[in-house]
């Protein structure tokens, strides 16, 4: 397994549903937000990196197992990993926190494929990428 990391997430009124929890859409962008610091901050590598060589991650598919709500007020931590990449796809793997209860509130999957942004075709992972995601 890779290494772990976190990032924390202030949940807001947009985020809530007409149950008074977190709607399940707002779990991806909880996720989105999460990689998008964490490319940059953890891994050294941000997207903006693989727009520059040409190239952009697409989704695959995503996976959410929904464990407990997460109601207004709470900080959600992600906690993501890279589960597995191949020559042309990866899958991060996630868990959300809720930082008023300290319980797991959801666990998944997400995978990925790199595309080349001019062909828009699947793109092999550079070296570079590589090396930087596999500590």
């Amino acid at each position: 397994m890779t290494s772990q990391f976190e990032s924390r997430l202030k949940v807001l009124p947009r985020d809530i549903d007409i149950n008074g929890h977190v709607h399940h859409s707002v779990y991806l962008d909880y996720l989105l937000a999460a990689r998008y610091d964490q490319m940059e901050r953890c891994y050294g590598m941000s997207m903006e990196r693989f727009m520059e060589m040409g190239l952009t991650r697409v989704a695959r598919r995503y996976e959410i197992e929904y464990k407990t709500p997460i109601m207004l007020g709470d900080e959600v931590l992600v906690r993501t990993w890279v589960g597995d990449f191949g020559k042309v796809s990866g899958v991060v793997e996630l868990e959300m926190l809720s930082r008023l209860t300290d319980r797991c509130t959801a666990k998944g999957k997400a995978t990925y494929v790199l595309l080349d942004v001019k062909s828009n075709k699947p793109a092999r992972l550079p070296e570079e990428a590589i090396r930087k995601y596999s500590i």
